[in-house]
């Protein structure tokens, strides 16, 4: 018998695997949302990324009603992204496009699977960027589609959004997740201001069980130096937060 149910939108990729096969350890009941299905996942929605945004939405909301039934679940964790550099002359509306497909709309359609199928109480746990809460000139594409995750994370966070009662949307904000992609493409960075996947699932799952969670609509910040992660969350007054100390210049998730 598992004990509770959680989402996993984007189970596939590389932190997606580790927060399936970390919940499968646990006992929970988890499904997947992705482009390939998770072997490991009690239940699979494998949606087509050349698919538009309703005819993505309808798919998914038509196979976890078939999924779940009458059942909600506990939470929802959109970890589905990717990343691509280049400024307005380069490419951008195709870059563009593709961060938007990534980011902005599997964190979309999360949303709307959580003001259906979360819990009273339940957490829906999506992925921006610290580079977006600056200019991002050498990845606009990117920094915009994250932004745009942000404005949706505040909004869900506040009164009249459709969410469930009491139950929250929460962001978090890395610099760079410490992935075997982003091993590969980075081989030289300093790694030690990544964040280790382990760090970010276990922090998710402590909100999932109401321990530190953040208020709704909270953008919450994980800086990490020499290996040790902080997590800050973001206020409105940006150039006083402690986000910002330092040049961000690195890719993220």
């Amino acid at each position: 018998m598992s004990v509770g149910k959680i989402v996993i939108y984007g189970g596939r990729g590389s932190l997606g695997s580790a927060c399936v096969n970390y919940f499968r350890a646990t006992k929970w009941w988890v499904g997947n949302v992705d482009v390939r299905a998770n072997p490991k996942a009690d239940f699979n929605i494998t949606i087509s990324p050349d698919a538009s945004w309703t005819q993505q939405e309808e798919h998914v909301m038509t196979l976890l009603n078939t999924g779940l039934r009458t059942h909600k679940v506990e939470a929802i964790v959109c970890v589905a992204g990717g990343w691509v550099g280049g400024n307005v002359s380069q490419n951008f509306s195709r870059k563009a496009d593709l961060m938007w497909r990534q980011s902005v709309i599997s964190s979309s359609i999360a949303a709307v699977a959580a003001s259906k199928y979360l819990c009273s109480g339940g957490l829906l746990a999506l992925v921006g960027a610290t580079p977006a809460l600056k200019a991002t000139p050498n990845m606009m594409g990117y920094g915009m589609a994250k932004a745009a995750v942000h404005q949706l994370t505040k909004s869900l966070g506040a009164e009249n959004s459709g969410l469930p009662e009491q139950a929250a949307a929460v962001a978090i904000l890395p610099l760079v997740i410490d992935t075997p992609m982003n091993r590969r493409m980075l081989p030289k960075a300093d790694h030690t201001r990544w964040t280790p996947m382990s760090f970010v699932i276990e922090l998710i799952d402590k909100w999932i069980h109401g321990q530190e969670r953040p208020a709704s609509g909270s953008l919450m910040a994980l800086v990490t130096k020499d290996k040790n992660t902080q997590v800050l969350r973001v206020t409105e007054n940006l150039e006083k937060s402690e986000v910002l100390i330092g040049p961000i210049t690195e890719t993220t998730h």
